[in-house]
């Protein structure tokens, strides 16, 4: 796929980021370099001034247009460490060393995403791993559904904050002149028939969201990092079994490496609702992967590239869902 700069994220020098740090944290650095494989924010690599080995990452530039649930999502990142750090200790996640509402900090853990494995590496063991952090972080409860921070979108039920971030990001859609592979009404009308098995979730749990093989540290076989927690909220569980195996249908798929690790073997069977609120939860993401595409200029041969990968999984998972 051709490279893409994305206008969310700021294009720095290292002078521009040793200058920013000094700033921010009151430190230096003497010796710099961006990290690749996100598109959101821009990401450094730093050795501070007193030999600590560092990730600084760096909201958009001011008045960049965002999508509704990217507000306030920079300050959101250190917020997630801290509440990992504090309530499921078992859980990899970086020291936060300075935050505030454009730049974060935190210190380098040891590892490589999945994503830059050997082709051929056998992943099992560090996914199943994976799926006994994600048991532990499920155990942390929030007081309300949705996403943490102040003026972002969340609900006193897990229903009426779904419904919500599904209504974001529609309005992101239609907004960013985003084709859909159905209507805004046929969509909220899907989660309305299946309110019932949302009601289902009474507990807020800490959702990462975001774990696809990029935001996941390994090293020699060992989960060393779970990162990249900004686009967290609280909500349904089984929502972290989306990206932690994107284009997978989990509920099929019982012994898959993050399922054993979660239940400690074979799943067991996923109930009706469970199954109805799974096929919800890949379909919202899938929608999110449209909806972003021109906040991130993927236009083109990039953009056609997308569509065609995530169209026919958005449109099976609703064909499920209205059967």
């Amino acid at each position: 796929m051709p490279d893409v700069i994305s206008p969310t994220q700021r294009q720095l020098t290292p002078d521009d980021v040793s200058a920013l740090l000094a700033e921010r944290f009151g430190r230096t650095a003497v010796h710099c370099g961006p990290l690749t494989g996100g598109t959101f924010a821009a990401v450094w690599r730093v050795t501070l001034d007193d030999g600590t080995e560092a990730v600084v990452k760096v909201g958009p530039p001011p008045g960049c247009p965002l999508l509704r649930y990217e507000t306030g999502i920079i300050g959101a990142e250190a917020r997630y460490y801290r509440l990992v750090a504090a309530h499921a200790p078992g859980v990899p996640v970086p020291p936060v060393l300075h935050a505030d509402d454009d730049v974060v900090v935190v210190g380098l853990l040891p590892g490589r995403p999945l994503t830059e494995l050997p082709e051929g590496a056998d992943a099992s063991g560090v996914r199943e791993q994976l799926g006994a952090a994600l048991r532990e972080l499920h155990t942390v409860t929030g007081s309300a559904f949705g996403y943490d921070g102040q003026g972002r979108t969340g609900g006193a039920t897990w229903r009426a904050a779904f419904t919500a971030m599904t209504e974001d990001l529609l309005a992101d859609a239609r907004d960013w002149g985003v084709e859909l592979p159905a209507s805004d009404a046929d969509i909220l009308a899907t989660v309305e028939r299946h309110g019932a098995a949302l009601d289902e979730v009474t507990r807020p749990a800490l959702v990462h969201f975001d774990l696809w093989d990029g935001n996941v540290l390994c090293r020699d076989g060992r989960l060393t990092g779970l990162v990249d927690g900004e686009r967290y909220f609280w909500g349904d569980p089984l929502y972290d079994f989306v990206c932690t195996a994107i284009g997978h249908r989990l509920e099929d798929e019982r012994d898959h490496p993050v399922l054993r690790g979660y239940f400690g073997g074979t799943a067991p069977g996923f109930t009706e609702g469970e199954q109805r609120r799974l096929a919800l939860y890949r379909a919202q993401f899938y929608l999110l992967l449209l909806a972003e595409m021109p906040s991130r200029a993927m236009v083109g041969e990039v953009a056609r590239e997308r569509r065609e990968w995530v169209t026919p999984l958005l449109r099976y998972d609703l064909g499920t869902l209205r059967r």
